[in-house]
């Protein structure tokens, strides 16, 4: 029986053990120990392997979703973690707020948002979700619960924060939501021939913008090879803060056979949204699912990839090598006969993550996604593993499924102090088979 607690990227479908929250406090409190341990599992829009832990059980914390407090004053929210982002922006928009930092799903929890230390399109502005937390409660294994912050237990704090649930199970949350003019967005769009000319563009599109992200034609190769759009927003002052409908209107029922997204389709879609996007020069109003959450209008999209499920890279490259070395990993994928839907670029700036074990550090980050052709997409991804680490870069941790432990250590050198910090009864399978394999 598959259960509903799939990751996104339906790699490895099976049926998992899980429990409520309720039941799993009754275990800490009366010390009965778990075959395997814990994990707490959240909405489940992880791609990999960092939200499962197939020998042990999940804790299912979808049931704890309640709002505790905003205080529409300071911006300061304080919810449990099962909490959706969608909803605390149903919360505190109609009051003039918005998320300081969002991914590209609003169906994430607030938990989940936390353990991953999640990044947006104004990572240059704002760093990570975790820059906004003030403070949480976590729930130990022993029965305990330890009240985090920067200035108490601050090494659970940093630990925590990007710490793929391995600390505890956090309870409730404290963040600061940002002042907005409105949720619309002023967006102008950009079109660039090359990479050149990106990375030429990037860095001013930051300064003088909230919002930036590229979009990149993956499949165009010769004096085009790198084709895209840049696209740059700042929140409109129409004080429109209507947060409109949640449900998605379009959506795929069921996994296809075989991936949809294969060269021909995939030529033809790009080609016509490089062209189509190129053509909006002038600034324009976009709303906000539009502009932040494109996708979540689509339910269940991870399904036109096929039964055989999808695999995302996104890799971060420090900003001196990044004009050399993200090239060459297009062209590896081109090379592989691999075919990415979304390809994206995107400029990290300095701001400094309280996290220890965060993904992003100053330098471009590329996103590239493939439908699971078996041995062949593994083997690209190795490659562009390898890439990445040769160039001082490191792989994300919560989109991945098969990053060997070498690939993963060099990357996140500090993964011991997470190590001192995990509670000994919660595991996942991503950490089995990285910080804990013996393997280098």
């Amino acid at each position: 029986m598959i259960t509903a607690y799939d990751s996104f990227g339906h790699i490895d479908r099976r049926a998992r053990a899980a429990m409520s929250l309720d039941a799993v406090r009754q275990v800490f409190e009366h010390g009965h120990p778990q075959p395997g341990g814990f994990l707490p599992f959240g909405n489940g829009k992880s791609y990999g392997d960092s939200c499962h832990n197939d020998h042990g059980t999940l804790v299912d914390m979808r049931g704890s979703d309640q709002l505790v407090s905003f205080d529409a004053r300071t911006g300061l929210l304080v919810a449990e973690a099962g909490i959706l982002l969608s909803e605390i922006i149903a919360i505190a928009a109609p009051l003039g707020y918005f998320l300081p930092v969002t991914p590209g799903t609003r169906f994430v929890t607030l938990g989940g948002a936390i353990a991953n230390d999640v990044h947006g399109k104004n990572h240059h502005r704002r760093g990570t979700f975790g820059c906004h937390v003030e403070r949480f409660d976590l729930l130990k294994s022993d029965g305990s619960v330890v009240t985090c912050s920067a200035a108490m237990n601050s090494g659970l704090f940093t630990a925590t924060i990007g710490g793929l649930g391995l600390t505890g199970i956090i309870l409730s949350a404290s963040i600061r939501l940002m002042k907005v003019t409105s949720l619309d967005v002023m967006e102008r769009i950009q079109a660039f021939g090359t990479l050149d000319e990106y990375f030429d563009l990037a860095p001013q599109a930051d300064n003088d913008n909230e919002y930036a992200v590229a979009w990149v034609d993956q499949l165009q190769a010769g004096t085009s090879a790198g084709r895209g759009v840049l696209i740059t927003g700042n929140h409109a002052d129409n004080a429109n803060f209507e947060v409109g409908a949640k449900e998605s209107r379009l959506g795929v029922p069921f996994d296809l056979p075989v991936s949809a997204l294969n060269y021909p389709s995939l030529k033809l879609f790009n080609g016509a949204y490089y062209h189509l996007k190129g053509r909006k020069h002038e600034p324009h109003l976009c709303d906000y699912q539009t502009f932040f959450y494109p996708l979540d209008q689509v339910s269940n999209w991870n399904r036109l990839y096929g039964r055989g499920g999808l695999y995302q890279h996104q890799s971060v490259i420090p900003e001196e090598q990044a004009r050399m070395v993200i090239p060459q990993m297009l062209a590896a994928t081109r090379d592989a006969g691999q075919n990415s839907f979304l390809t994206v670029l995107k400029r990290f700036g300095n701001v400094v993550s309280p996290g220890i074990l965060s993904f992003p550090q100053p330098g471009y980050t590329l996103t590239v996604d493939f439908p699971n052709r078996g041995a062949r997409t593994l083997a690209l991804l190795e490659r562009l593993d390898q890439m990445t680490i040769d160039a001082g870069g490191r792989v994300n941790p919560y989109k991945d499924q098969r990053m060997g432990a070498a690939v993963f250590k060099a990357g996140f050198p500090a993964w011991r102090k997470l190590e001192q910090d995990r509670d000994p009864a919660f595991t996942s399978n991503f950490w089995a088979r990285t910080a804990l394999s013996e393997k280098e």
